[in-house]
């Protein structure tokens, strides 16, 4: 299923041209193109947000960019969440604020929760991984983050509104995931997976297909814990085997060839499956709906893909 256009400049949106639709229509690619994160900060933060949640929100936007400083500085990436539906008055009443560590990184997978009842508080959450209670549930974040780009707000809200009705304990509207081009677009925690134009109708069997163990090839974006180049990599390899497992494919092997190209070797059913990828450049392009100057961005091509026994 493909995602649908949103409504044209004419129609409602004045002189807004859509991002999600430019990118639809020149059919960017998804795979590898999932932002880094290898360990996530969550952060609750009721009510509206700015162009940066933790700057411009309810939080006191000194202990935001605390928060901020001290959660980059040791590696994790901070998000902000918040529950889909609340009313007005609900949000305003926020009294406490939950927190979550979620570490993406391959055979270390684990969320862990906490609450404090101060703000401030939260600067005293340990990061090493000990703090909070585990927890063995997915979390489910969808980019509503409509200050930092319109298309996230318009294409993402439908797709939380729809996973907070089948998971109400797992989803979480979330500030700005990256790859705005790509709306909607959703992250599942703790294994990372990313994705993107996800069509409302098929976000819950997404959520469904990872509980299973699985990834949704048509409308994945690449493993946050993994680089780009192994992202792409292993979609290839999916799509050459239709192996949809998410522990399928670990990369054993990340290098530069000689050509100026790049070879990953993936471990797959006792075989080493060798991808040889290229590097090219998109043509110029508007990558977010506020961007006034086209860029160029990088995407990877299969050059030749080989299997070998271990």
């Amino acid at each position: 299923m493909s995602a649908t256009a949103l409504p044209s400049t004419s129609q409602s949106m004045g002189a807004w041209e859509p991002c999600s639709d430019r990118s639809l229509e020149r059919g960017d690619p998804l795979a590898g193109t999932g932002g880094f994160g290898a360990r996530w900060l969550l952060v609750e933060i009721d009510g509206a947000w700015g162009t940066h949640a933790f700057f411009q929100s309810r939080l006191d936007p000194a202990i935001g960019r605390e928060l901020v400083g001290r959660a980059e500085s040791a590696g994790i990436r901070p998000v902000a969440i918040r529950p889909f539906g609340r009313r007005a008055d609900e949000r305003r009443a926020q009294r406490r604020w939950r927190w979550a560590l979620a570490d993406a990184r391959p055979g270390r997978e684990s969320v862990r929760w906490g609450v404090v009842d101060d703000p401030a508080e939260l600067l005293d959450v340990s990061l090493d991984g000990t703090a909070g209670t585990a927890s063995d549930r997915p979390v489910v974040l969808v980019c509503t983050h409509a200050r930092h780009d319109q298309c996230c707000a318009v294409r993402g809200r439908p797709v939380a509104q729809t996973l907070s009705r089948a998971f109400p304990d797992d989803t979480w509207e979330s500030s700005h995931l990256g790859g705005d081009r790509f709306a909607a677009t959703m992250i599942v925690l703790p294994h990372g997976l990313y994705y993107g134009r996800v069509p409302t109708a098929e976000a819950g069997a997404i959520v469904e297909r990872y509980r299973q163990g699985e990834i949704v090839e048509q409308y994945y974006r690449g493993r946050s814990s993994l680089s780009n180049i192994v992202q792409s990599a292993q979609s290839f390899a999916r799509a050459d085997s239709g192996d949809a497992r998410i522990e399928a494919f670990p990369p054993v092997l990340e290098e530069r060839t000689a050509e100026g190209g790049w070879r990953v070797d993936l471990a797959h059913d006792g075989e080493v499956v060798t991808v040889l990828l290229h590097e090219r450049m998109s043509a110029p392009l508007l990558s977010t709906c506020a961007a006034t100057r086209p860029t160029s961005v990088r995407e990877f091509a299969l050059t030749s893909m080989s299997r070998r026994p271990v």
